[in-house]
């Protein structure tokens, strides 16, 4: 049977298996606490360095991200926005000299890159990576279930699950047929970026930061990037869009607006202050 039908009989029996389930196959996720008492993220002077070259490169950073908010950060290159990601996602090629990043109240740059995941952040990368020989279901379901396991929840078995997944994929209108490819491996640009965004969606994280996810995308890419965001916004979960462009933001609303230069960030506003950004420039 070609890939495409195994694929096709695959989902079938998925359905049939949910079908014959009393519980559905994913239950809703628990708000993680009484929101309006306290800022989801609160950071307060994070000073950062990159390990390799030992050059600091955040230096007294602040930023403060409520419930249900889209926040966009813009600047110049260099100016520490990427190095604002891999810190709070926690990759250990960053080192925090000083600061606070507290995430539902709990220290995040306390943890490991596993544990932040395990609490939510969920990070999108700029330029993702392919995985030769992983397989993007076994991805995405080892994925999902090391995450319900952490909510309590019971693991999905390969029929459900993928069930779940391809429901997921119309969130960033990819064809099923992606997910017995391995991850990112000959997917174009556009591609990749909906990869990511499935991710995202399986997993639903309190935190997403998106690294210029809207980098060397086509309008059309663009569009169906923006709208699997749009439709994963929820009152107890924040987003935090990394960008140098205000053509995302045009499809992604955000409520604040962040200007970076030199390790931390300088000026905020709404989204007027993206338009004025893309009229006058950084200086």
């Amino acid at each position: 049977m070609p890939r495409s039908g195994a694929l096709a009989a695959l989902v079938a029996l998925a359905g049939s298996a949910r079908a014959l389930r009393a519980a559905p196959a994913v239950s809703p996720r628990p708000a993680s606490r009484l929101f309006g008492s306290a800022p989801l993220l609160e950071c307060k002077g994070i000073e950062a360095k990159v390990i390799e070259v030992d050059k600091q490169i955040l230096k007294g950073l602040d930023l403060t991200v409520n419930a249900g908010e889209v926040h966009a950060i813009m600047g110049p290159n260099g100016s520490g926005k990427s190095t604002l990601s891999k810190v709070l996602s926690r990759h250990p090629a960053y080192e925090v000299l000083s600061g606070s990043a507290r995430l539902n109240g709990v220290e995040l740059l306390d943890m490991e890159a596993e544990e932040a995941a395990r609490a939510g952040v969920f990070l999108a990368f700029q330029y993702p990576v392919e995985l030769p020989g992983v397989g993007n279901t076994d991805f995405l379901r080892l994925m999902t279930n090391a995450k319900r396991a952490t909510q309590g929840l019971p693991e999905l078995d390969p029929l459900e699950f993928l069930g779940v997944a391809v429901e997921k994929c119309k969130v960033v209108q990819m064809d099923p047929a992606f997910l017995s490819r391995n991850v990112n491996e000959g997917f174009s640009g556009g591609e990749k970026k909906r990869n990511e965004i499935l991710q995202m969606a399986m997993l639903e994280p309190t935190l997403a930061i998106l690294d210029e996810t809207d980098s060397g995308l086509d309008i059309d890419a663009l569009r169906t990037i923006s709208d699997g965001i749009n439709e994963l916004r929820r009152d107890d979960n924040a987003f935090v869009l990394i960008t140098h462009y205000q053509r995302l933001l045009d499809y992604v609303k955000p409520d604040f607006v962040h200007v970076m230069r030199q390790g931390k960030i300088i000026r905020s506003g709404g989204p007027e202050l993206a338009l004025e950004l893309e009229e006058k420039g950084y200086e």
